[in-house]
């Protein structure tokens, strides 16, 4: 039932955001710009995009080797799949799936790897955050509510790196911590199964208990997340206008953001409504914003979902697999 009303308010954001950007738009207008666009430009965008995919599965090797040491190769199809659990199924399920397969794979708890997926969700938020304050001296008409919202996500993120920087490096501390909490607040059946994900999530955090680790992570975070930008670059080259690639890092930053929100599988609404906004702000017609968006959308879905669908595929999972990786403390028993 819970995930059941998950799903529902995901789709109804979805709706409301392409029920805010529709009235603007003059379909007849955006399928002109379609028909127009020089789709060859996508394929080097997606070269582009596969590289920043294997620079993930280098970020995630560095978070994973104080517990094995793991081949690049052998974690890119991971993050593919978890890619396509993302883009297919709701409630970002393929961060789930990939840790579920690591552990399958690599005997690495899953609780373990979920603090892996965790800080890398931290540090590219930060990251987009970053690119948003690069940008947003140059863009006096941006929105007074997507400035809002990234004033309360910068509050949220650098919080939360901090609390998980403090829980790694102390984590006498936080066990004393934990410890009070579950004894006042857990009910005895659940203590040992919680108390296992704990401690396994907690070895999790350990690539964040060096100052020169947490650089590196940050650091690999800025080189994926300027992949993804220049892929922006090239989509943008198949149509016709043009912007500044600070800009495109002002767009990347904010559509990924607003990507956290609740939404249809495919981040549908959440991604194109500040897509298309970010570029009127700049003085590009909202019908051909709304073309570039929508390409752009399925050119960072479609390749890397299909990829991931050949590896989902071809290690033989199922839903019931899926079922299992959103039990996270179970699969510590």
């Amino acid at each position: 039932m819970k995930r059941t009303w998950q799903l529902l308010v995901g789709i109804l954001i979805s709706a409301f955001c392409l029920y805010l950007v529709l009235p603007s738009l003059h379909l007849a207008e955006v399928r002109k710009t379609l028909d127009t666009a020089n789709y060859w430009w996508i394929v080097p965008g997606v070269l582009v995009y596969f590289v920043g995919l294997w620079v993930r599965s280098w970020r995630w090797h560095y978070t994973l080797r104080h517990f094995k040491v793991i081949p690049i190769a052998r974690l890119f199809p991971l993050i593919c799949i978890g890619y396509f659990g993302n883009n297919v199924y709701p409630f970002r399920a393929g961060e789930f799936i990939r840790s579920f397969v690591l552990k399958r794979k690599e005997d690495i708890p899953v609780s373990s790897s979920l603090a892996t997926v965790i800080i890398e969700r931290v540090f590219d938020g930060l990251v987009m955050l970053l690119f948003v304050f690069l940008a947003l001296p140059f863009v006096p008409a941006l929105p007074l509510v997507y400035r809002n919202s990234v004033i309360g996500l910068t509050v949220v993120l650098l919080g939360a790196t901090a609390f998980f920087v403090w829980m790694a490096v102390q984590p006498q501390r936080m066990t004393i911590v934990y410890t009070w909490l579950a004894d006042r607040l857990l009910p005895t059946r659940l203590r040992k199964p919680i108390d296992d994900f704990y401690i396994r999530f907690m070895a999790g955090l350990q690539s964040l208990s060096r100052p020169t680790d947490v650089l590196m992570i940050f650091a690999t975070s800025i080189v994926i997340w300027l992949m993804e930008t220049v892929k922006y670059w090239f989509v943008m080259h198949a149509f016709s206008f043009h912007v500044s690639f600070l800009v495109l890092m002002l767009m990347n930053g904010l559509v990924n953001l607003a990507t956290t929100l609740p939404s249809a599988p495919g981040y549908v609404g959440t991604f194109d409504l500040p897509g298309i906004g970010v570029l009127k702000s700049f003085g590009v017609d909202a019908n051909i914003a709304a073309g570039y968006t929508f390409t752009l959308h399925v050119a960072l879905w479609l390749p890397v979902t299909a990829v991931g669908a050949y590896y989902f595929w071809r290690e033989q999972l199922r839903w019931d697999d899926f079922e299992r990786t959103t039990q996270p403390v179970e699969t510590t028993m």
